[in-house]
């Protein structure tokens, strides 16, 4: 080995060590938020705030230190796994360095303190608590914004915190897609004579409803050694491939409303946990972006945990924990139902789920951009529910309220759903045409081969492919909606006899 191969390991070694030791404080960051919305004491938030806010900070100073930028200038002509691991490292330190350390501070101390604001809101339904609040962290985020590129669109730069190699002129195209082609299969399915089964009445047990759900991950694999299940307002998952938990929310009325959110979460686990052990701490062991995690769990979700055969497994125990008598058709019809009148995004059915999906991200958009007040918030929101999904919310909880990410200040997040499904059918797609039909396996709770192909293809790559690249690599094609658009067309077409 060349005394100058040599100098560059030494570099890339001090340069890695620093990078994740910046990965481990984020990931700690990450253990408090969990605890913030699972386990933490109602009045814990004062301390957490000052808490999560010091650890932000840190983490900006570890990304934006001189020695890091010495370091991706030293190695920047690297190739392969750690010229990726480089580019990664790269733009972030770009953005980053961009933002000035008291303005991350700002937003850190911001979104933590808007937490119990918005549960506080959510619960008097009530927007007007919740405004002021609202007004700071979409302020921040323009100041955010204009820090890093003051001559884009600011919401174009947010949506790249959540999605940097998608542009946002391809997101709005198929977005737009979506809203063109659904409205006339949604109206079809309204217009159908056809009414699905519904085997539930009254109310169910939260105990049994969590019994159930705990089977269905035990049916679906899940790695209890490396996970937990617990409840939130708001289902999400966190964690690392050494850690990946999952909560869920119950609701009396709808049990499989629990199922399907569990297995959402266990999607976006089942990524987490097959991001390689040996690059923890490193981009080769880190996700890629949100559309690509939303694909796993939208995957999970609908292609499995929605379909024929999976209820084929999965009645008995819904049976037995419920103390139903049913049928697998009658589960799958009832877990497929178009809804017409429903106003709760994670309560939503495939299809008009993306008519929520993207009247939150006309409104956020509006909002960075500053053509909407956030005041017009509430009025706008159900303007756009009645114009585009034909109901009208009678509260700001089943408004404008009923989502999470604003209080986290997480604005560009939304469309990521969206194209998390797309994505998912593409992906689906490319499994079935390597091993063949996927429903013998899915009846016989066989997953190891749909679960491998995804590791080999998508988790275990980490962040060595950018977004367009990974979809190639899996896929041999370019993002589309394609895929998605006829599996639903087909698959409704089915349940509906159109």
């Amino acid at each position: 080995m060349s005394q100058e191969a040599r100098q560059t390991d030494e570099t890339y070694e001090e340069f890695l060590d620093h990078v994740q030791t910046y990965n481990y404080v984020g990931d700690a960051a990450g253990v408090l938020g969990w605890d913030q919305q699972v386990t933490m004491p109602e009045e814990g938030t004062p301390a957490r705030s000052k808490q999560s806010s010091a650890l932000s900070t840190l983490r900006h100073d570890l990304l934006t230190d001189d020695d890091l930028a010495a370091w991706l200038d030293e190695l920047d002509d690297l190739d392969g796994e750690r010229g990726a691991v480089v580019r990664e490292v790269g733009r972030a330190h770009e953005r980053a360095s961009a933002v000035p350390e008291d303005l991350v501070k700002r937003i850190s101390e911001a979104s933590s303190n808007a937490l119990p604001v918005w549960e506080g809101a959510k619960a008097d339904a009530d927007f007007s608590q919740f405004e002021e609040t609202l007004e700071e962290l979409v302020q921040l985020r323009r100041e955010y914004a204009e820090a890093i590129d003051p001559d884009r669109d600011p919401y174009e730069v947010l949506f790249e915190n959540f999605e940097p190699y998608i542009d946002i002129e391809t997101a709005e195209e198929i977005l737009t897609e979506l809203r063109e082609e659904l409205p006339d299969l949604i109206d079809a399915v309204a217009e159908s004579d056809v009414e699905p089964a519904d085997p539930f009445e009254g109310e169910y047990d939260p105990d049994r409803q969590e019994d159930l759900v705990r089977e269905a991950l035990d049916t679906l694999g899940y790695d209890w050694d490396r996970g937990r299940l617990d409840t939130a307002a708001h289902p999400f998952s966190t964690g690392t491939q050494f850690d990946a938990r999952v909560t869920t929310r119950f609701s009396p009325e709808d049990p499989m409303g629990a199922v399907g959110s569990t297995i959402h979460e266990f999607g976006h686990a089942s990524y987490t946990l097959g991001l390689p052990d040996e690059h923890y701490g490193t981009p080769l062991g880190d996700s890629r972006d949100m559309t690509v995690h939303e694909s796993q769990s939208r995957l999970w979700e609908n292609h499995v945990g929605r379909s024929l055969p999976f209820w084929r497994l999965f009645t008995s125990a819904v049976e037995d924990h419920l103390g139903v008598d049913t049928s697998p058709r009658a589960l799958y019809e009832h877990s497929n139902e178009v809804y017409d009148d429903n106003l709760i995004r994670v309560e939503a059915d495939e299809l008009t789920y993306h008519m929520h999906i993207i009247v939150r991200f006309e409104i956020e958009r509006d909002l960075i951009r500053g053509d909407l007040d956030v005041s017009e918030v509430p009025g706008v929101w159900n303007d756009k529910y009645e114009e585009y999904l034909g109901v009208r919310p009678e509260n700001d909880a089943e408004g404008c309220l009923q989502d999470i990410h604003w209080s986290h200040g997480n604005f560009g997040y939304f469309p990521t759903y969206s194209l998390g499904s797309v994505l998912a059918s593409q992906l689906f797609a490319a499994a079935e045409r390597e091993l063949g039909d996927l429903d013998d396996d899915i009846e016989s709770g066989e997953f190891d081969r749909l679960y491998g192909w995804l590791n080999e293809n998508v988790h275990e790559h980490g962040c060595r492919y950018t977004t367009p690249d990974l979809i190639r690599e899996a896929t041999g094609e370019e993002f589309t909606a394609d895929y998605f658009l006829d599996y639903a067309t087909e698959k409704y077409g089915d349940l509906y006899d159109l």
